[in-house]
């Protein structure tokens, strides 16, 4: 009783102060700009780009260029072989560890200064949730992070792990006797035994709170009513709060209404290892409050301008509703000018929205259609809808040169319950792309595209993908959609795994 009165007061403290933020939203970037490239300038990345002339946000485009990892490499190895003052002053306090598709794995620093937003905004999302439903029983129950392993290895002398491995060593103390699994279960490196013996620990626990990525939180949903013979929501009486991030949970929605058996509230948040972005202020809605005054300076690139030789950078103030931007940060652990490769979209300016509508990486574009994730998340949205269907994983690629006929789009689609009618499924899918994407449409109707090819694969098909690549965990995620065909051709090698060709 205690805990919830004290969390229901700090709830009322947390609403006061995002008030403040959603209204100085412009004021604050414009403090962080001024903030970040004061700091900046005792760094060599600072010298290296000529930070003392830097006092203007146009000034700031003129000596910072875009960024990728690739890019800031050499300066990440310079760390790592005990150099000081690099990107940011000191030494960094952690390295997030992250895979990446040209650069292997990136060491993304996290600082001193940087570490606390991340805690902040987590637990400032759940104050908010409080404050607003008035509900805060989820706190006498147990929770459940499924994440990365806490043990951490290290690099250059800098401890370093998966960013959920490292927000492990931060959860405050008052929440260390509800918080499961235990801290044994989390350092177990195999998934499929960990996801087990994460089952084995929570089974018959009151369960009040489960957050995770949703594709993960499915199989631990899945074991659990293997287990019981009955769906989560019986499982667990007390589960009211479900916490999701690092995809569209859209496409999961339905299905994760039948696993749990009821409605719960849900909460989506954006963590990213370069920083903790946005999060779900009101659990009503379905966007995000992008977070203005937690350590970062944005800017923003159109999305038809990131081809170009010199693409359009905007800030805060100049972004619109409704385009498709790639995200550039700056920020208090050292990233400046990064493109972290998400897309997002404003759904909102009064206050600041946002949607992560794809990733820059994650999109097919073979014969100039500009597909992006948001478009395939909605169709097969739509498509599962009219069907009656549920759809566990998919994703789609392009077929440029198919042994007859006209080129294509492929969708791999794994489905919980299969629709009666696969062709209309095929011909829904088609015809929502069509609708949202007109550059898509035009190939359709002006004969250079066939309409989309739907394949089935089986059950634990994506699964067997994700540990062919050494991607099988609770960090990692399917690409709803490639430019190229790594994915689908691997399904196809192993065709025991496809059952059926539209």
């Amino acid at each position: 009783m205690l805990k919830k009165i004290i969390a229901k007061i700090w709830a009322k403290k947390a609403a006061r102060e995002y008030n403040k933020i959603r209204s100085d939203a412009i004021k604050d970037q414009q403090r962080w700009m001024h903030r970040l490239i004061s700091e900046g300038r005792k760094t060599h990345f600072g010298q290296d780009y000529n930070f003392d002339k830097i006092h203007t946000y146009t000034q700031l485009k003129e000596n910072i260029p875009l960024l990728t990892y690739e890019d800031i490499k050499h300066y990440i190895q310079r760390i790592t072989e005990g150099a000081e003052n690099v990107l940011w002053p000191g030494r960094p306090l952690y390295f997030a560890k992250t895979s990446g598709t040209t650069s292997g794995t990136k060491y993304i620093p996290i600082s001193r200064e940087s570490m606390p937003f991340h805690i902040k905004a987590a637990r400032d999302m759940l104050l908010l949730y409080i404050n607003q439903s008035g509900y805060a029983d989820f706190l006498d129950g147990k929770m459940i992070f499924l994440q990365g392993s806490p043990e951490l290895e290290e690099k250059g002398g800098i401890p370093t792990g998966r960013l959920s491995g490292i927000a492990a060593h931060f959860v405050p103390r008052y929440l260390q006797r509800n918080r499961l699994p235990s801290w044994e279960t989390n350092t177990i490196s195999d998934w499929e035994t960990k996801l087990n013996r994460i089952v084995d620990e929570t089974i018959d626990e009151n369960m009040t709170l489960i957050s995770g990525i949703p594709s993960w939180l499915q199989s631990y949903f899945e074991k659990l009513i293997e287990r019981a013979g009955k769906p989560v929501g019986e499982i667990f009486p007390g589960f009211s709060v479900f916490v999701h991030g690092g995809v569209n949970f859209e496409p999961y929605r339905s299905k994760f209404k039948r696993l749990i058996g009821r409605d719960v509230d849900t909460l989506e948040t954006y963590p990213a290892s370069e920083g903790f972005i946005a999060f779900q202020d009101d659990y009503r809605r379905d966007d995000l409050l992008l977070l203005t005054n937690h350590g970062m300076f944005y800017e923003f690139v159109p999305l038809e301008e990131l081809q170009s030789d010199n693409p359009k950078r905007l800030n805060l103030a100049e972004v619109e509703t409704g385009t498709d931007y790639a995200i550039v940060l700056h920020t208090n652990a050292g990233l400046w000018g990064y493109m972290i490769g998400d897309i997002v979209r404003f759904t909102s300016t009064s206050p600041y929205r946002i949607k992560v509508s794809g990733r820059v990486k994650h999109y097919i574009s073979a014969f100039g259609e500009h597909v992006i994730a948001k478009e395939v998340e909605t169709a097969v949205k739509k498509a599962s809808q009219n069907a009656g269907v549920a759809v566990n994983e998919f994703s789609v690629a392009p077929c440029i040169n198919p042994e007859e006929g006209l080129p294509y789009h492929e969708w791999l689609v794994e489905f919980d319950t299969e629709p009666e009618n696969p062709v209309d499924f095929a011909k829904d899918l088609d015809k929502e792309m069509q609708r949202q994407n007109i550059y898509y449409r035009d190939l359709i109707e002006g004969k250079i595209l066939r309409p989309a090819v739907v394949s089935f694969v089986k059950k634990g098909a994506f699964h067997r993908y994700m540990a062919s690549v050494g991607k099988l965990g609770g960090q990692n995620k399917i690409p709803p959609l490639k430019d190229d065909r790594s994915i689908a051709d691997w399904l196809h090698h192993n065709r025991e795994i496809l059952k059926q060709i539209l």
